[in-house]
């Protein structure tokens, strides 16, 4: 026996779920750029640097180049990446990160990620809150992301590092 499902029973259920689907959703996009899920674990209380991370998809047909990034809470950032130099794991500072077209590149710990240096708004950097963080590019130009401050690393993230 097949049973007639009403137009108003669909719009009803997906209404019902669309908010669900939003609850953990953390993603910015401009032009064919997406950046998912900006994080930073939460400041310990002496600590001078803190780190952010995040994942950038290009889903256009060019490259794109992170050229830099800014935030208001610290007085400085610097895109870093961590690379195995004679055995040994050492993070560095780069200029740049290229963004291949059609790719993405992960942000997180142990790869690229930003430090924030001269840290000016500590309460920002707390289990629970959000800082604004500016990443500057190439061509789509510049896209403002809320970094949420976390407790722990994101279950699929790798661990968190010291600096």
């Amino acid at each position: 026996m097949l049973k007639t499902v009403t137009l108003e029973k669909v719009l009803l259920l997906a209404a019902l779920l669309l908010p669900a689907c939003y609850v953990e959703a953390h993603e910015y996009a401009k032009g064919h750029l997406a950046i998912a899920h900006p994080w930073s674990m939460e400041l310990p209380p002496n600590a001078p640097t803190v780190a952010a991370y995040f994942v950038i998809s290009n889903a256009g047909p060019d490259a794109d180049r992170l050229t830099g990034v800014d935030s208001p809470v610290a007085g400085a950032a610097q895109l870093h990446e961590h690379v195995n130099k004679d055995g040994l794991m050492k993070m560095q500072q780069v200029q740049t990160v290229d963004i291949p077209a059609g790719g993405e590149v992960k942000f997180a710990p142990m790869a690229y990620h930003v430090m924030l240096l001269d840290l000016k708004d500590r309460s920002k950097l707390t289990d629970g809150q959000a800082f604004p963080l500016t990443l500057h590019f190439e061509k789509t130009g510049d896209v403002t992301v809320d970094v949420k401050v976390q407790k722990q690393a994101p279950d699929d993230a790798p661990p968190a590092h010291a600096h």
